[in-house]
């Protein structure tokens, strides 16, 4: 037996709904984009939403769209997966890395204070795990220093934060449809947003700046006619994966439900033992679990890892602080150094977590973890 940390659940509606489309007019981009944009906008509450090839991408545009650029700075947490910096690289500018929270793993609004500087063009928050970020507090940093928020909401589809899902907040908010997540596309991502100028530019980036809108060409010369009007991508989903798309969020929905009523069966095993730190939820957040992840306390972190993936259990550690790849030590980030973050990495531990796994899988997880910690 083999339980991995996340996988896709996929039903016959799902397979049905690809398979219409495989017997459509259309295959790569056509009406099931839109309609997959617009079933999500409307879940977030936000205005418009943006369907593209993948959560990296998203990240991408979303950064294009800001005007983020050579010279600037943008400040990110390092307990992230690389896409959440590296877009940052994408674009010229350089990112900064704020340390971490202590209970929430999430970035800290008092070092991005302490981080920005005259060239900080922009904060990235990573709502880690499907906690959502302190917002509020992060909103009043970038209405004092005039910065935009990107949200990378990848862990966080379906989370909600002081009564908001998570999606309509910030300047922008992407989000990720990789196998793992909350809802799968198979790669795919989404940027949603309510401001109608970012949605313009994030539609131009994806399609390698190139539009037949005839209210932002500068010339028309008949129905074949289009423009290129800026250095975009071609960053564009498909038809088949938006039918996917729009068949999981009809199970959204139960899909965090389930995810949450796991996460509460595993607090409730690991609340009273030592050598382990369950993770915390901020007041007013509703976490949406894309990952449950524990600290390992006073035991060796590997061993516990090595025993567990031996016992058949698929555990995983999300993230090496991104500054402590190689990539990064080489270019300039050598000498950073957030101590929480490093701490957090040096304990972290993501137990299996996703809609089909079942309580009997659940509780020989449970029970497999207990009895590595008391063997030490």
């Amino acid at each position: 037996m083999y339980i991995p940390y996340g996988r896709q659940s996929i039903n016959e509606a799902d397979i049905q709904a690809v398979v219409d489309v495989l017997k459509s007019d259309y295959v790569t981009t056509g009406p099931k984009v839109s309609e997959f944009e617009r079933k999500v906008a409307d879940y977030v509450g936000a205005k418009y939403a943006v369907a593209i090839a993948n959560g990296t991408a998203a990240l991408h545009a979303a950064c294009h769209a800001a005007g983020i650029t050579e010279g600037d700075e943008v400040i990110t947490t390092p307990i992230t997966f690389a896409a959440s910096a590296n877009c940052v690289l994408y674009c010229g500018a350089r990112p900064v890395f704020a340390d971490i929270k202590e209970n929430t793993y999430n970035i800290d609004p008092e070092d991005i204070k302490r981080k920005i500087t005259s060239r900080t063009k922009a904060i990235i928050a990573v709502h880690y795990s499907g906690q959502p970020c302190e917002m509020d507090e992060i909103q009043k940093i970038a209405e004092e220093y005039h910065l935009t928020v990107i949200e990378d909401a990848a862990h966080a589809l379906g989370a909600d934060y002081k009564g908001r899902k998570i999606g309509s907040i910030s300047d922008m908010t992407t989000f990720s449809f990789h196998p793992v997540k909350h809802i799968t596309t198979g790669e795919g991502g989404m940027i949603t947003t309510n401001q109608e100028e970012l949605y313009k530019k994030l539609l131009l980036f994806r399609t390698h700046g190139i539009t037949r809108d005839e209210d932002i060409m500068t010339d028309n010369e008949g129905d074949w006619y289009y423009q290129q009007l800026d250095l975009g991508y071609n960053y564009r989903i498909t038809d088949i994966q938006c039918a996917l798309g729009i068949s999981q969020m009809n199970r959204l929905d139960e899909f965090v439900a389930k995810r949450r009523t796991l996460a509460e069966r595993y607090n409730q095993a690991f609340q009273n033992v030592s050598d382990i730190m369950i993770p915390e939820q901020e007041e007013g957040c509703h976490n949406s679990y894309h990952l449950y992840v524990i600290q390992i306390v006073k035991k060796n972190r590997k061993e516990v890892f090595d025993k567990l993936r031996a016992a058949g259990i698929g555990v995983n550690v999300h993230y090496i602080p991104v500054y402590k790849h190689p990539y990064y030590q080489n270019h300039g980030y050598d000498e950073v150094c957030c101590k929480t973050a490093e701490e957090f990495y040096a304990r972290a531990v993501s137990l299996p977590l996703y809609p089909d796994l079942t309580y009997e899988q659940q509780d020989y997880v449970i029970e497999q973890v207990l009895r590595v910690i008391q063997e030490g």
